[in-house]
């Protein structure tokens, strides 16, 4: 994709990845858009950044969707990049009893069916520009799950797949399809997610990604995470499932 002249939105942009690419984007003067829950959060990144925009977004309320697409295209009628980076992660105790499942749906309402219902009530936009991307943000755990976080590493297997058939069924448009697959970097996703000593720093997997972009592959795989991602085609996959899931 350019990297230049587009106006973009991006949900979850008020921290973490989002804001990191929200802010890249920016410096390369692009017109950025972001989304997400909180609203408090939103205008620190915007008062930050001057010339950023922010919209809240609730993208687990699949009836407020279409109106926001519609809210959105209107304010800002050269939109020609959507980056579905909004997602949560949660640990789950499936031996609980009883196994309370809010978290695994709650999971999946934001970081499969989210993407899905956004990019479908902006797709009639989108396919009317004439140079226009859709980048899904999954991660390294669509490829080798973490154990604790099987619906988390599910949404993610699921939207690197979806992503797969979104790019095939869209070959003929102007939409490109691009899949940001993030190695563990250190935000605040999780407790202590930030602190882990096998995190990426977050200015570094962003530089990461902003090259690899550049360069128009449909896959952004930083080094980091081509562990995860070639586990299986390497034949590694027992081991590295093992190192990341140990048994003791």
């Amino acid at each position: 994709m350019d990297l230049t002249e587009n106006t973009i939105l991006i949900t979850g942009g008020g921290s973490g990845i989002g804001r990191g690419l929200a802010e890249a984007f920016h410096k390369l003067g692009n017109k950025v858009i972001i989304a997400g829950r909180r609203a408090d959060v939103l205008a620190e990144v915007v008062a930050a950044n001057p010339g950023i925009d922010s919209v809240v977004l609730d993208i687990e309320d699949a009836a407020s969707l279409p109106g926001f697409a519609e809210t959105v295209t209107r304010a800002h009628p050269s939109l020609n990049v959507l980056i579905n980076n909004a997602g949560i992660m949660r640990a789950e105790n499936v031996l609980a009893e009883p196994y309370d499942l809010t978290d695994a749906e709650a999971t999946v309402a934001i970081n499969f069916l989210g993407p899905i219902r956004l990019t479908a009530a902006l797709l009639p936009h989108l396919k009317a520009q004439p140079k226009t991307a859709v980048l899904n943000v999954s991660s390294g755990l669509a490829f080798v799950p973490l154990a604790m976080t099987p619906t988390y590493s599910a949404t993610k297997a699921a939207l690197h797949s979806w992503s797969q058939s979104l790019r095939h069924q869209l070959r003929a448009t102007s939409i490109e399809v691009i899949e940001i697959a993030p190695p563990a970097v250190a935000t605040d996703l999780m407790p202590r997610s930030r602190s882990n000593p096998m995190a990426q720093q977050l200015d570094d997997y962003i530089a990461e990604v902003m090259d690899l972009l550049a360069k128009g592959t449909p896959e952004i795989l930083v080094e980091r995470v081509k562990r995860l991602r070639e586990a299986e085609s390497s034949g590694h996959y027992e081991g590295v499932f093992a190192a990341l899931n140990p048994a003791g």
